[in-house]
């Protein structure tokens, strides 16, 4: 029934997802390893709120940027110093008697994650800061965000959420339990896009691989936010030490254009922004 349906263009079928092992064949071909990572927190605060949840995907890539195969899963719960916010159990299915006891064991998780080049999270920029405060070795790696270093609109996709990528490609699963989600994401990762030929992992890595400049709008008049807000500026409270100040990341390329935009719409005159230079093994972390 299902195939009967999905020759038809009046419907799509969606299946399961079912993680696989084996992708590509990678025999005679060298390749490098991957970890996709996903965590449950108490909540959003990175400075306070704990992980109860930590889910990790080991997989081998090829060096064209296609997924060759599963290597590892690693998955554990982990019980917060505080009972888990009702909200958090209501989204995630996760209560205080499924983590009552459980820790994450920190040995094998510095085992685990010991021989990737890189780590790939669905938002980097909130799991990154979460990890980095348990374990120091993520600190030292390379990494990448699956939801804003590919542009999905423009591959087809109806928007970046996970949900939306899986059901694109043709699968749903149990959202918000962490490892079902690096499962998810490593499917989304293999899938060729339509757009390039190429696997979506291959167009992350090539954006992974460049330095961004992130440009601070420090001072700049409050009337004038809203350009800066459309702009695509985000605003940082200086409540981890950077600056208190509007700031935009932009490729190398883009860096004249964004402080010619200041010069000429923000400020009206002659200036030199506080500029940072941004690689894969610093985006997304605090440290930056």
């Amino acid at each position: 029934m299902a195939e009967a349906l999905a020759k038809s263009a009046d419907y799509r079928v969606l299946r399961r997802l079912v993680p696989r092992e084996i992708f590509t064949s990678s025999i005679g071909q060298n390749t490098k390893t991957g970890i996709l990572l996903d965590v449950e927190t108490t909540g959003l605060n990175q400075q306070k709120d704990e992980i109860i949840e930590l889910g990790m995907v080991k997989f081998d890539f090829l060096p064209d940027g296609r997924i060759a195969s599963l290597r590892d899963v690693y998955t554990s719960f982990n019980e917060p110093s505080e009972p888990i916010p009702l909200e958090v159990t209501a989204l995630t299915g996760i209560t205080d008697d499924m983590v009552a006891g459980q820790r994450i064991d920190d040995s094998t998780v510095f085992s685990f994650v010991d021989d990737a080049v890189i780590v790939i999270a669905h938002n980097a920029g909130f799991d990154r800061k979460f990890v980095e405060r348990y374990w120091s070795i993520f600190q030292r790696k390379a990494w990448g965000c699956s939801a804003t270093e590919v542009e999905w609109r423009k591959h087809g996709f109806e928007g970046s959420r996970l949900g939306y990528l899986l059901n694109g490609a043709g699968f749903f699963h149990q959202a918000h339990r962490a490892v079902d989600d690096c499962h998810a994401l490593l499917e989304i990762l293999a899938y060729e896009l339509p757009t390039t030929g190429t696997s979506a992992l291959a167009v992350l890595l090539e954006k992974a691989r460049k330095k961004t400049m992130r440009v601070w709008a420090e001072q700049s008049p409050f009337d004038l936010k809203d350009s800066l807000k459309r702009r695509g500026y985000r605003w940082s409270d200086g409540s981890d030490g950077r600056p208190r100040s509007w700031y935009i990341d932009v490729d190398e390329s883009r860096l004249d254009d964004e402080i010619a935009f200041l010069k000429t719409k923000i400020y009206l005159r002659d200036m030199e922004p506080r500029l940072q230079t941004l690689t894969a093994f610093d985006r997304f972390s605090v440290r930056a």
